[in-house]
């Protein structure tokens, strides 16, 4: 039997290698010392510089891209009405945001998401394109019920933002009074235009640490909390304000008329309770409004004043003796030639006494005491009741009107001015003008703000004066009178009507287009408000003040006295109404 093989192993002498036996050179060990130390060096050198010399821009690199400025909006501020009644607010709603360094969304996600904030998916998909790695608004003020079904798509990326939306309870009747905002939160219209700077509150700050999902992880540093506007509180009456707008928007549709105004004034302090009109819009739908319903006609709009003129002269001539209440003025033959025109009244009357001259409109009989008076004379008593002069009113678009130098007035012009032909006025300003009437002879300013103290006014008429105008008008509204449709029930008025051929520039006047006014006062032994309505170019067949503009304001008189629990002066039974005659003008 052979005995197994002997594995055979060989020694290896390492000792004895030439490699390692062989000497290396100094120089070699410490080349690798040094590299092993600059490499050491190199490294302390770039955490010093991260820890102490570029501290600042890497810390702002991290902040970019985990910690976020917040801002927190502040709320603009209300407007309120006299009684507290909110005619603006803000409402918080939810801005839909996306992260795009986060934003992960399959395709079904998109199309729900675009669905939900009405966007249709190639926009939806072109704003994330071109969003790179920063953040994308993709709606504004979406409703709370809408925010929360996108939240619930489960989207990475998907933010929100808290915003504010302008809310108008009042919808139409008030637009043009409170106006509105844009999306940026600043005024664009009426008073929330005028008085921005008191609205507008100061937006605060919060600085956040979000995660890599964009979940808050923590607050950095101290919270500026914002500062939320002020409210402004009108002088406008929000029921008053709702009614006179129902009866103006009724009286342009029955009449087929172009547009209508109205304006409620109160006579203590010169607060004005109502202004509205119509055509008006939502403003909260603006997306197709056009320039006829954004128009304030009743401070932007200016046209002659018609017959409302002529109250003003006859107090004027009382006022300085010329004539008394039964003075008789010359009528006859019907017209009168001053220079190249022919006044006419529609009715002849061989004399009327001054108090006709207001109870039946006498153009001839107003341009007769017209021409008593100076030029100067004249122009210094419209310029007291505020015609020519620019509204003292902190409102956009009040207009100053029209009424030339009194150096340049002939007799002519002196005569049609008596009747309201030759200047022009805003509702507004006629409204304020009637004010001197409706007290003891002193116009006052107009306010849209609450006043708590009786208004200051300037002196035009003595109080015996107004006394003797006041019961002229209450003539104009009574059987006899040419305006006996502004009767009312339980409370005695007066007032005028006005009606004029719209002038076309050039052309001169149209033959078949009119502006048709009532102007008056209740109660009016002691006039607790004043009410003016315009309807601008009636086409139904009816034109007169009397007929299409005094019925609005009895309506308007009645209720609105009643909402200032105003006591009744008279019995309450229905008015007289007496049929106009045929022909019968202004």
């Amino acid at each position: 039997m052979s005995r197994p093989a002997q594995t055979s192993v060989r020694s290896v002498n390492y000792a004895t290698s030439p490699l390692l036996a062989s000497k290396t050179p100094p120089w070699r060990s410490r080349f690798a010392v040094a590299l092993l130390a600059l490499a050491f060096l190199a490294l302390l050198g770039r955490a010093a510089f991260l820890q102490i010399i570029a501290t600042g821009f890497y810390q702002a690199q991290g902040e970019k891209r985990f910690v976020h400025r917040m801002d927190l909006p502040a709320s603009r501020g209300r407007i309120l009405d006299r009684n507290g009644q909110v005619l603006a607010s803000s409402v918080a709603m939810p801005a839909v945001q996306l992260d795009m360094h986060n934003f992960a969304a399959d395709i079904n996600q998109r199309r729900e998401l675009a669905r939900l904030i009405a966007m249709p998916l190639p926009e939806l998909q072109a704003k994330i394109d071109a969003g790179g790695l920063g953040v994308v608004v993709l709606r504004r003020q979406v409703e709370e019920p809408v925010w929360q079904q996108i939240r619930a798509l489960g989207i990475k990326g998907l933010m929100t933002t808290s915003e504010f939306q302008r809310r108008y309870p009042e919808g139409e009747a008030a637009a043009h009074v409170v106006g509105f905002t844009g999306l940026d939160g600043a005024g664009q219209e009426g008073i929330e235009l005028a008085y921005q700077k008191e609205l507008v509150g100061h937006d605060g700050a919060r600085t956040v640490v979000r995660d890599r999902y964009g979940r808050i992880v923590e607050d950095v540093g101290d919270q500026a909390d914002p500062v939320d506007g002020g409210d402004v509180t009108l002088s406008i009456d929000s029921k008053v304000q709702f009614f006179a707008y129902q009866r103006i928007r009724d009286a342009v549709i029955e009449h087929r008329a172009r547009a209508g105004s109205i304006i409620v004034v109160d006579t203590h302090t010169g607060e004005v309770l109502a202004l509205a009109n119509y055509p008006s819009y939502d403003p909260m739908k603006r997306s197709h409004l056009s320039g006829e319903q954004l128009r304030n006609r009743a401070l932007t709009d200016v046209f002659e004043p018609g017959s409302t003129m002529k109250p003003l002269i006859v107090g004027w001539a009382l006022e300085t003796h010329r004539v008394g209440v039964d003075t008789m003025i010359r009528t006859q033959p019907g017209s009168l030639v001053v220079g190249p025109l022919t006044v006419r009244d529609d009715h002849g009357y061989p004399q009327l006494p001054v108090w006709q001259v207001i109870q039946k409109s006498s153009n001839i009989g107003a341009a007769r005491i017209a021409l008593m008076m100076s030029p100067h004379e004249l122009w210094d008593l419209f310029s007291s009741v505020g015609y020519g002069q620019r509204p003292q009113i902190h409102f956009p678009g009040a207009v100053t009107g029209r009424l030339k130098p009194w150096k340049t007035w002939r007799p002519i012009e002196q005569a049609t001015m008596a009747y309201g032909y030759g200047l022009s006025v805003s509702l507004l300003q006629m409204a304020r003008a009637y004010t001197a009437l409706a007290r003891d002879g002193d116009v006052i300013p107009v306010t849209l703000l609450k006043q708590d103290h009786p208004a200051v006014g300037v002196k035009v008429f003595s109080p015996t004066t107004v006394q003797e105008v006041r019961k002229m008008l209450r003539l104009v509204a009574a059987p006899g009178g040419t305006a006996p449709q502004a009767q009312t029930q339980g409370y005695s008025v007066g007032g005028k009507t006005g009606t004029a051929h719209k002038s076309e520039g050039k052309a001169g006047y149209a033959a078949n287009k009119y502006r048709a006014w009532f102007v008056g006062m209740s109660p009016i032994t002691a006039p607790r408000i004043i009410v003016a309505v315009m309807v601008d170019e009636p086409s139904d067949g009816h034109y007169f003040g009397a007929d299409v503009a005094a019925p609005v304001f009895s309506q308007v008189v009645q209720q609105t006295l009643r909402m200032m629990d105003v006591p009744p002066d008279i019995d309450l039974k229905a008015p007289v109404i007496v049929t106009q005659p045929a022909g019968e003008n202004f």
